[in-house]
């Protein structure tokens, strides 16, 4: 693993994925068996705080985030790139989208943050701001976003590869980044091919949110909603990620 990012397969269509907020490039480990490596290279990479970056000094902004993914896209000589974000990860590359177009070739978002950022009551601002500094927070959130119906010992491993796999600060600095930035206008009509794939069991960033954001603002945008799925497709239903997620990277042009 070179510093920042895994790669796995050689094939010509480069795909970078950027985690979620409770990841890490550790965390796809679930849907690698069942990805096509002949056809696709596919780089896994951590952001800053995050993996082999723990203890990297860092803002923790989106643009910042951006910022590397667009690096790590120059470090493998790949002018143009698509990107493959998970739920906060779905954030920074529409980050990347808005500021560097030409870069990106396609965009598949998992669950992921729309460009206007996420908006919070009272009670869940407390249950996510507070996160940072409580494992029962976490677990909570995980519980929450994948319908309160999977075990506990998932749950648990879930929290366990967060708090080993995350900086304190920089968890709590890109939960600002992502719930509080809009910048949807900034990629509004932008026609790159979008595909946003979704649970059915995700209460927040589920079909009706991505109707009510990603369809409205980028008009080649497909949604696919899963089966027996939350906010965690890469754990609870990788296969069927995997097939959604190739069956339209084949597509792009």
């Amino acid at each position: 693993m070179a510093k920042g990012f895994d790669i796995v397969g050689d094939g010509a269509h480069t795909v970078i994925a950027v985690h979620g907020w409770l990841g890490s490039a550790g965390a796809w480990r679930p849907l690698v068996p069942h990805l096509d490596t002949a056809t696709f290279r596919y780089v896994f990479m951590n952001l800053r705080g995050y993996g082999d970056r723990r203890g990297e000094p860092g803002e923790h902004t989106l643009a910042e985030a951006a910022t590397d993914v667009l690096a790590v896209a120059d470090a493998l000589s790949a002018d143009r790139v698509s990107l493959v974000g998970h739920s906060m990860g779905g954030a920074v590359v529409q980050r990347v989208l808005a500021d560097a177009p030409d870069r990106v070739r396609s965009l598949v978002g998992i669950s992921p943050v729309p460009a206007s950022g996420v908006p919070f009551d009272d009670e869940g601002w407390a249950l996510f701001s507070g996160a940072a500094a409580n494992p029962g927070h976490r677990r909570a959130i995980v519980d929450l976003t994948t319908g309160n119906r999977l075990t506990g010992v998932w749950l648990d491993a879930v929290v366990r590869h967060s708090l080993d796999h995350s900086d304190e600060r920089a968890f709590a600095d890109y939960l600002l980044a992502w719930a509080k930035t809009d910048f949807h206008t900034e990629i509004e009509g932008n026609p790159v091919p979008v595909k946003v794939i979704v649970g059915e069991h995700d209460p927040a960033l589920g079909e009706q949110t991505m109707r009510q954001t990603f369809t409205q603002w980028y008009p080649n945008c497909a949604v696919d909603v899963l089966a027996n799925c939350g906010h965690y497709a890469i754990d609870e239903t990788p296969v069927a990620l995997a097939t959604s997620l190739e069956s339209f990277l084949r597509e792009v042009p």
